[in-house]
């Protein structure tokens, strides 16, 4: 794993990029203070060519089942992109793209590239996947750890959203099938949210930060003392086998999620 990193600045907003690492934001600071849990597995990885578990680690393109590595109990879990070494392709004060190629296990040729945009008061992350070859489902998505007190002393996060509806989860941690009404936390749950995702979380007394996406479903994660997940991603958990959206030569799949802070 290589450790060089890229930083962007702008105002008094400064990221951290680490390619060698999964190409994840290892570090988002405001004003100096530290928005993202910090360490090699935490910060805010892509999680691509699919998002959260795949039912016993299987999905299907046309007559053909794919097996992949069970990392997480019976599933396999949040694609191959955050274990990988992405390639710099560009950068700026304030931006930089990154690619990374698919390669086995995963069955299907094809290319990524993440691209990073800082402003004095967002980042904004974008994500494609484009394929030469075979047409294959795959997802999109990001999995940001915020920490959940961002000061010494300070008030512990807030989260506020307002979903169209939860998927309802079973005992093996996948969506049933079935919508339900959205509970009250604490959560590992999958949301809808068919206006684009839209997330709030605030720390009181210090920063604000809205978490958006066009795209329509969301994870959200608090069960973590020190860090909580809002992940906007392009279907649900197991969606390679319940709501697959295709990869072809004509059609990449994309994604973003813009994140805008305010001071409290």
């Amino acid at each position: 794993m290589t450790t060089q990193e890229t930083t962007l600045t702008a105002g008094d907003a400064e990221v951290t990029v680490a390619p060698g690492n999964g190409c994840r934001i290892s570090s988002l600071k405001i004003s100096g203070t530290e928005l993202l849990r910090q360490g090699e597995k935490y910060g805010c990885f892509p999680m691509v060519p699919w998002c959260g578990r795949i039912r016993d680690g299987q999905f299907r393109n046309g007559g053909h089942v794919h097996q992949m590595p069970l990392n997480s109990g019976p599933h396999a879990i949040h694609g191959f992109g955050r274990g990988a070494e992405w390639t710099t392709a560009r950068e700026t004060r304030t931006e930089a793209a990154f690619t990374y190629d698919l390669t086995a296990p995963w069955p299907y040729s094809g290319r990524v590239t993440q691209l990073v945009s800082l402003t004095e008061n967002s980042l904004t992350l974008s994500m494609g996947i484009e394929t030469y070859g075979d047409s294959f489902p795959a997802q999109l998505g990001w999995h940001p750890w915020f920490n959940r007190t961002i000061t010494d002393g300070g008030s512990s996060v807030q989260i506020a959203f307002d979903p169209a509806w939860q998927e309802e989860r079973g005992a093996d941690h996948l969506p049933t099938g079935k919508r339900v009404e959205a509970t009250p936390g604490p959560w590992d749950d999958c949301f809808g949210m068919p206006e684009g995702v839209d997330v709030t979380l605030s720390w009181p007394g210090a920063l604000q930060v809205e978490v958006k996406s066009p795209e329509q479903w969301v994870v959200v994660y608090d069960e973590q003392d020190a860090a909580v997940c809002v992940e906007p991603q392009t279907g649900p958990p197991n969606g390679l086998n319940t709501a697959p959206r295709l990869v072809t030569p004509v059609e990449p799949l994309e994604a973003s999620t813009t994140w805008t802070w305010s001071h409290l």
